[in-house]
């Protein structure tokens, strides 16, 4: 009955060994070749001295590797932990001590930055290098291919549903956080979520998934995934990789180094991809502008084989998820949901385009809205609360005592994850989300969700994307300030996007500055780069923080 990944992914592959399991490139691995390059860098792992419960730091583009240096950490129990290929020195070396991770697999493009932190990092004793073409090399690395196919695989052990997964998440504050989940509360959890988006019902442990995926390719109903983002992160790993893999499927590796949303669509054809995985606006919106262009030329992609496209932890809005469905037709999942945990999901079809509103989703089973104090929302009341997610709740942060206490609280003997998003219950049960509290703007003393003003401005047609914050205001406390890219072909007028939000918002929600800049600060996996717009707004406005 074990839910340990790796009991579950070699329950597969023994199940179904010929069968794709990695598309990356020219690399092409089936479920037996994927868990035998697994084992075999589960055993360089033991050779180097880390034991079951070390941590390991990967540090990679999406690739063949990074699943594989994965699989290979769940199989010898040691906690893999991912690092953002975007951190600079300060962050990259606060994730690498915080984890206490004992190794570090990563890209050799990366080399002159793992140098110069080199002598800082206090735990790491093997350095395992994925030669990537750049021609960079770290003195004293281990290669991982010449090491990988040296090694012996390593022999399948007794694990425990208690070993320790780890995702390490940015916030909106402070250094990042490793939010601990143990095995059978994550991957229970999370296949759940999966399969009950496709009607299906879960296994009973890692013994039944191989059956299962035995039947799914025998009736040609196999998953083909693409996760579009970076699979460093939740959405990208989870939703992309980790249910595809759960199903049996084939996970297809993207080349996220630099967003092609052509190269995306013309990959999704040529492999007759199934799932999609993007992160919002951020990703569907030049998705559908090459879809358009593609069409435009007469020369459409052929995407028939597409059946769901997924997104989570952004907004995505209604007219974008519109226009994709003009061109494919599809089911459209976008979840509400954090590293600490999912809350709740939208469904959009063909035929529910009409009803649709951004932003709104239908709550979990275990979701509930509730006040600071643990009382509900009423549905239709128009009271604001904090979305409490029960049920995929993580153990805590690592080594975050205090963290841990603020954010995964109990009420009425029911243990919650808060991290701290703020939404309204309509009066039909479903939920709008508003935003999280740490970003929230208080101008003349009424509270401002910058979410909530971007979902209406990125309504008009002249906006691409924006971001909203507060900038210090003599008379206000707080001047709300949009930073936002133009639309191709539009024009900028700030009259008319006054107008558009007073018509849609109360006045007091209204920007009171308008910013335009080339590109909206997000970062690689389309999550808002509030800190960022806000210095870009100090500066534009000739203000210094407060």
């Amino acid at each position: 009955m074990s839910w340990q990944m790796a009991d579950i992914w070699e329950n597969i592959a023994q199940a179904i060994p010929d069968k794709p399991a990695i598309v990356d490139g020219d690399k092409r691995y089936s479920w037996a070749e994927y868990e035998d390059r697994a084992a075999r860098v589960a055993q360089v792992y033991t050779d180097h001295g880390l034991k079951p419960g070390a941590k390991l730091a990967i540090y990679s583009y999406n690739s063949a590797e990074y699943m594989e240096a994965q699989f290979g950490a769940f199989k010898a129990r040691i906690c893999p932990v991912n690092v953002n290929y975007r951190y600079l020195e300060a962050e990259l070396t606060h994730v690498i001590n915080n984890s206490d991770s004992e190794a570090l697999v990563y890209q050799a493009q990366f080399a002159p930055r793992v140098a110069a932190i080199r002598e800082q990092l206090e735990h790491v004793k093997l350095f395992l290098e994925i030669a990537d073409g750049s021609g960079e090399h770290l003195d004293g690395a281990v290669d991982y291919e010449t090491a990988l196919q040296a090694a012996s695989p390593m022999p399948v052990i007794e694990r425990s549903d208690d070993d320790l997964y780890m995702l390490y998440t940015g916030g909106t504050t402070g250094m990042p956080k490793g939010v601990m989940y143990d095995h059978k509360t994550f991957s229970s959890a999370l296949f759940t979520k999966g399969f009950e988006m496709r009607e299906m019902t879960l296994p009973e442990g890692a013994a039944g998934f191989g059956p299962l995926t035995q039947a799914l390719h025998a009736a040609d109903a196999a998953t083909r995934s693409i996760p579009a983002c970076p699979i460093m992160h939740g959405t990208g790993m989870w939703i992309g990789a980790m249910i595809p893999h759960a199903l049996g499927g084939c996970v297809v590796l993207f080349d996220n180094s630099h967003f092609d949303p052509a190269a995306l669509w013309k990959l999704t054809q040529d492999e007759k991809v199934t799932d999609l995985t993007i992160v919002g606006d951020v990703f569907a919106k030049p998705m559908l502008a090459a879809l358009d262009d593609a069409q435009a030329a007469g020369k459409p992609f052929d995407l028939s084989s597409l059946q769901m496209m997924g997104s989570s932890g952004v907004m995505w809005s209604a007219e974008v998820k519109k226009g994709l469905l003009e061109h494919i037709e599809m089911v459209i999942i976008d979840s509400m949901g954090s590293t600490e945990g999912s809350m709740g999901a939208s469904v959009t079809t063909r035929e529910t385009t009409e009803s649709d509103k951004t932003a709104s989703f239908d709550m979990a089973e275990t979701t509930r809205i509730l006040t600071e104090d643990g009382k509900p929302v009423a549905p239709g009341s128009g009271d604001i609360g904090l979305i409490c997610n029960g049920g995929m709740v993580p153990l805590g942060y690592y080594k975050d005592e205090k963290k841990s206490a603020e954010t995964f609280r109990t009420f009425d003997g029911v243990r919650y994850s808060i991290p701290g998003d703020y939404a309204t219950v309509e009066a039909d049960g479903s939920v709008t989300l508003l935003g999280r509290g740490s970003i929230c703007i208080n101008s003349g003393g009424e509270k401002i969700f910058p979410e909530e003003v971007e979902e209406v401005l990125k309504t008009h047609d002249s906006v691409y994307d924006c971001l909203v914050v507060g900038v210090p205001d003599d008379r206000f406390g707080e001047k709300i300030t949009a930073v936002l890219s133009v639309s191709k072909g539009t024009q900028f007028d700030e009259g008319a996007l006054n107008d558009h939000v007073r018509a849609n918002l109360a006045a007091y929600k209204t920007p009171r500055a308008f910013i335009t800049v080339k590109d909206v600060p997000r970062a690689a996996n389309g999550k808002a780069g509030y800190k960022d717009a806000k210095e870009i707004a100090l500066n534009a406005l000739n203000l210094e923080v407060a």
